[in-house]
């Protein structure tokens, strides 16, 4: 990967400059002429597009109705406003739902912790509608997955069946499953981890201990302690490039809180996190002017997190939707490399020894009966083989027939 430390920030499109910009302003935004020259020369159609990709259009909603600057359009405040006022909507839809599913969880025994959404907006941002959110993710035991899963069937939701596994190689090679509510077009990911294998993380137990009561409702809703929190939101945030910038706009939220650095370092250290949180701090620093402080030293003082936040760049140049098909050859071939460079030296080795465990593709290749599945530990090598030539078959005989 690149290993130039320098950004590479002059090239951005302007729409998005101003965009990053207003996100910086955290005391009211000042009509500036570095600022009026972008709003004068903006994009409007591009700069709304951007918002909505990022998902960070209620942040910039407030900002530009604190700019009150007569050159925005008065149909791009208008746009805004509607976005703002749809989402907080969304989000007061999915408070409601959230206080019934800890209803419900609780009423069966089952621990949970809420990783997002309306609980985590209000923490971080003081208001749910200044947030964005799509679904609710709960964090419960792996050995209470059954029941849970049959609760939300209970209450309505679908779940969707993408996951194939053999030898339950779902427990480390996924971190969730997913549940559609087909009336209320609500999803629900049931996490038994925080982010998939090879990486390292603290329990539930340890997670529980540290856990926090939300304040958002009447109802007891927990969830992660502050620097579990950073944990969490730097994993996730650079599992996926860095791709949407809200991301970062919780990173620097979260960081204006009051975090235990020592605590934060130790437990980054202790997981292999200490170079993504440096990551996430560098990018928060460039792009939306969060201060560096002498605290943050140990997480920037890795040469790595350097390497990674110019990595990422590749992302915030672009508009890059990982969860949409198809994905562009070219991002998919520097998103795979990018996600082996976040990986630490054991990861790497683990992550590689993993290719030698079976896949649901061997079992589909050759059908063999649940208590043979172990013969496709020694088979695997072949079974790969066989699929890889069959494979460059087919391509051949495709281009036979174009021809």
């Amino acid at each position: 990967m690149n290993n130039d430390v320098n950004f590479h920030m002059n090239d951005l499109p302007n729409e998005l400059k101003l965009m990053l910009i207003l996100l910086s302003n955290d005391e009211g935004v000042e009509l500036n002429f570095e600022l009026q020259e972008l709003i004068r020369g903006a994009d409007w159609d591009r700069f709304i597009e951007l918002a909505r990709h990022h998902r960070v259009f209620p942040s910039i909603n407030l900002k530009l109705q604190e700019l009150r600057s007569d050159d925005v359009p008065t149909f791009v405040a208008t746009l805004f406003h509607r976005d703002y006022y749809r989402n907080t909507l969304q989000m007061l839809g999915l408070s409601g739902e959230m206080e019934q599913l800890a209803k419900a969880f609780e009423g069966k025994g089952i621990r949970s912790l809420f990783l997002k959404g309306p609980v985590i907006a209000a923490d971080l941002y003081g208001d749910v509608s200044l947030r964005t959110s799509c679904d609710l993710d709960l964090l419960i035991p792996l050995k209470e997955l059954e029941q849970a899963e049959a609760l939300l069937c209970s209450l309505g939701y679908e779940k969707d069946d993408y996951i194939e596994t053999v030898l339950n190689d779902w427990k480390w090679r996924h971190h969730h499953t997913t549940f559609n509510h087909p009336v209320k077009k609500i999803k629900v990911e049931l996490h038994w981890r925080l982010n998939p294998a090879p990486s390292k993380e603290p329990g539930f137990e340890e997670l529980w201990s540290r856990k926090r009561k939300s304040s958002l409702i009447s109802r007891p809703i927990y969830y992660l302690g502050r620097e579990d929190l950073f944990l969490f939101l730097v994993s996730h945030g650079a599992r996926h490039g860095w791709s949407r910038l809200r991301w970062l706009l919780d990173i620097k939220q979260l960081v204006r809180q009051k975090l235990d650095w020592p605590v934060l370092t130790r437990l980054l250290r202790k997981h292999s996190y200490l170079h993504i949180g440096g990551q996430a701090l560098l990018l928060a620093a460039r792009l939306l002017a969060v201060p560096l402080r002498e605290e943050m030293k140990p997480l920037l003082s890795v040469r790595k997190a350097h390497w990674l936040a110019e990595d990422a760049m590749f992302y915030v140049h672009r508009m890059v939707n990982l969860h949409t098909d198809p994905v562009p050859e070219e991002v998919q071939r520097y998103h795979s490399r990018y996600l082996f460079t976040l990986m630490t030296m054991p990861q790497k080795a683990m992550h590689m020894a993993s290719f030698l465990y079976p896949f649901p593709d061997d079992a589909k290749t050759l059908p063999l009966p649940r208590p043979l599945h172990f013969l496709y530990f020694p088979l695997r090598p072949f079974l790969w083989t066989w699929r890889k030539l069959g494979k460059q078959g087919r391509g051949k005989m495709d281009q036979k027939l174009d021809h």
